[in-house]
């Protein structure tokens, strides 16, 4: 089998190393009791397989393609503490486990935590490299852990090739597809001719506005976050009365948490980037997706979804048909060096027009509420980064995120926000999202 990683994964992964970043996802489990933790110890066996039982192997030559190599079975020990936290520290305690450090390459790709309440409630938390797999990747393994399935792919064992036959081997693959590469940078220079040419014509229109240079000392930041849980119901009926539906309604709340932290561009409209997942059947790629941005005028949504609703739709229509240009020079990443990477990564998720992360993820099945064999009272799905530092927000223009997944009967939105040169807290978070909540008359549990 290929077991090379698809460009976009491998340009992914090289553009993450060139910033010093990971990205992850962290799902956690929040039980208003004890948990059975024989369910749990088996749900840790189980989840190292298909994506999850897997990491990246480089080649022996610096521009050779990056592989997938089998790693089997648990990443790392089943951490249990035994002894309770106050319930009010729970958040503290999940910041905690995002920042343990997770790698694709030399491992742990993932780990998993049982932490005491003293209230007699018990938290779960998975936190995996976004690197084995996106979002709807992450909940596949969690599923098939929690229903017994041991996928095998199909890969090779870590190392077992010997290097004079990788370096042969690479090699002859770099020569086969220059080709491929040569058309990549034939394109790529059309576009910088494209966009030179164009650049006049946004002068004083969408044109974004220089970023201050970052003063003082930097230092290491985790970008504030909360989770609201919303009944499905309530969430349809008023999508459906502001003419719209369940994804316009997360997309038009998306714009108003953007305008609410500045993120509005020169035409007032707020950047959504849409994720759209793209996975099929023994589809293993570890970011099955499609990236769309759509520009969306926050004023009206409150009120009328339908303008989101229409941009939305043509958006996903025209990303089918015709996809985003620079993905057409992904052949070149191999041969690029790492700056050049991380540029052309921040060009096709559009980072100078401040866009807003909307991802809804979808219907989940009931299983992935189960990590112990029962349904969690809570579920918490969302995506965390580790290594973000102060200047590198403020010079990309801060950050924020918002994911839906419908699981256990409950709609949760996680949303993470970083507004530079602001007061940043989970507290300031929390009255924004409820303001904006309410703003569309929704209410929800937030935490």
């Amino acid at each position: 089998m290929d077991n090379r990683l698809a460009l976009f994964d491998e340009g992914m992964v090289r553009s993450l190393n060139a910033t010093g970043r990971m990205q992850t996802i962290q799902c956690v489990w929040v039980y208003e009791r004890p948990i059975d933790m024989a369910g749990v110890r088996r749900f840790h066996r189980n989840f190292g397989y298909g994506m999850a039982g897997r990491r990246i192997e480089r080649s022996p030559l610096p521009f050779g393609r990056y592989r997938w190599v089998a790693t089997p079975g648990p990443a790392s020990p089943l951490e249990v503490n035994e002894t309770p936290i106050p319930r009010e520290d729970l958040n503290d305690w999940i910041d905690f486990r995002s920042q343990i450090h997770v790698d694709a390459e030399e491992g742990p790709g993932w780990h998993i935590a049982v932490q005491p309440l003293d209230d007699g409630s018990t938290a779960v938390c998975v936190v995996g490299t976004h690197c084995l797999g996106d979002g709807v990747g992450a909940a596949l393994a969690v599923w098939a852990a929690v229903i017994d399935n041991k996928i095998d792919i199909g890969y090779p064992a870590p190392y077992s090739r010997r290097t004079g036959r990788a370096i042969a081997a690479d090699l002859w693959d770099t020569v086969r597809e220059l080709p491929q590469a040569a058309r990549a940078a034939a394109k790529l220079v059309r576009l910088v001719r494209e966009g030179a040419e164009n650049a006049p014509a946004h002068a004083g229109g969408s044109t974004p506005a220089p970023r201050k240079k970052p003063t003082g000392p930097d230092e290491p930041v985790l970008v504030p976050w909360t989770s609201v849980w919303i009944d499905p119901a309530l969430w349809e009926e008023r999508a459906h009365a502001l003419g719209g539906n369940t994804y316009a309604l997360l997309a038009g709340f998306a714009a108003r948490l953007g305008e609410r932290l500045d993120r509005r561009g020169p035409d007032g409209s707020v950047t959504l980037m849409i994720a759209k997942a793209d996975r099929g059947d023994k589809d293993y790629r570890a970011n099955a997706m499609s990236l769309t941005n759509v520009k969306v005028d926050p004023t009206p949504v409150t009120k009328d979804l339908t303008a989101v609703r229409a941009v939305v739709r043509e958006a996903l229509k025209t990303n089918e048909e015709t996809p985003n240009p620079l993905l057409d020079v992904l052949p070149l990443v191999p041969l690029l060096p790492r700056k050049a990477v991380r540029l052309l990564a921040d060009s096709i998720v559009g980072a100078n027009d401040l866009p807003v992360t909307c991802s809804n993820i979808g219907v989940m099945p009931e299983a992935l509420a189960s990590v112990d064999g029962t349904p969690a009272d809570f579920t918490v799905f969302r995506g965390v980064d580790q290594g973000l530092t102060r200047h590198f927000l403020e010079l990309s223009g801060g950050q924020l995120v918002v994911v839906s997944v419908l699981v256990g009967g409950k709609i949760n939105i996680g949303v993470e926000a970083y507004k530079p040169g602001a007061e940043n807290s989970k507290a300031l978070l929390r009255e924004l999202v409820a303001d904006t909540l309410a703003e569309f008359e929704l209410t929800g549990e937030i935490r």
